[in-house]
C-alpha cells in the first residue's frame, strides 16, 4: 500500500493527472471513499492526463459516461447500485479492455471486480486528504510503480508520496 498526502482538491487532480498520463486501454482505477472524499475530483485530473477536452461530472443518474481521449475513459459511478443490480444492465460490455476505466464507489462492484485493479481510497486527514493506493495484479503494480516510484524502497509499502 501506498500512502499520498493530498492537502487540497489541485493536490486530488494532480494525483489524477499523472495517473492518466500512465493509463492505457484495459486499465481498471477502482476508487472507494465516503461522499465528498474526492472521487470524483481524482477522475477530472485522470480525464485531464488522457487529454479528454469534455467536462468530467460525475455520472450518479447516467451510471456511465464514455469520453473521447487519448485513451477512452469510461467513468461509472455505483453509487444507487450494487452487485447484482449491475448483472441486471449488462455491466460487463462497461469494462471492455477498449477502454481505461475508473468506477466511483466500487466496493459496490461485488462480481465484476476486476482481477487487476489498482484501487483508491480518499479518506479526510488532517491536512486535507490522503489516498491509498492498492495493486492487484501486475498492470496495476507498474502504474503504481510509476505513480510513486520509490514505493518498493519502504519495509512496510508506505511510500509517503507526494
Amino acid at each position: 500500500m501506498v500512502n499520498i498526502e493530498l492537502p487540497d482538491e489541485a493536490a486530488t487532480r494532480r494525483l489524477g493527472e499523472r495517473l492518466g498520463q500512465l493509463m492505457a486501454p484495459g486499465d481498471f482505477v477502482l476508487l472507494t471513499g465516503d461522499l465528498g472524499a474526492g472521487k470524483t475530483t481524482l477522475v477530472q485530473g485522470l480525464a485531464r492526463g488522457l487529454d479528454i477536452p469534455d467536462p468530467v461530472v460525475s455520472p450518479t443518474f447516467a451510471l456511465v459516461h464514455e469520453l473521447a481521449g487519448r485513451v477512452p475513459l469510461r467513468h461509472l459511478d455505483l453509487y444507487r447500485l450494487t452487485g447484482p443490480d449491475l448483472e441486471h444492465l449488462g455491466a460487463e460490455e462497461w469494462f471492455e479492455p477498449d477502454a481505461a476505466v475508473a468506477v466511483e464507489w466500487a466496493e459496490r462492484l461485488g462480481p465484476f471486480r476486476p482481477a487487476e485493479h489498482l484501487e483508491i481510497h480518499l479518506a479526510s486527514a488532517a491536512t486535507g486528504r490522503q489516498a491509498s493506493l492498492v495493486a492487484t495484479g501486475e498492470r496495476a503494480r507498474a502504474l503504481l510503480q510509476a505513480l510513486a516510484p520509490d514505493a518498493g524502497r519502504h519495509g512496510d509499502g508506505d511510500g509517503g508520496a507526494t
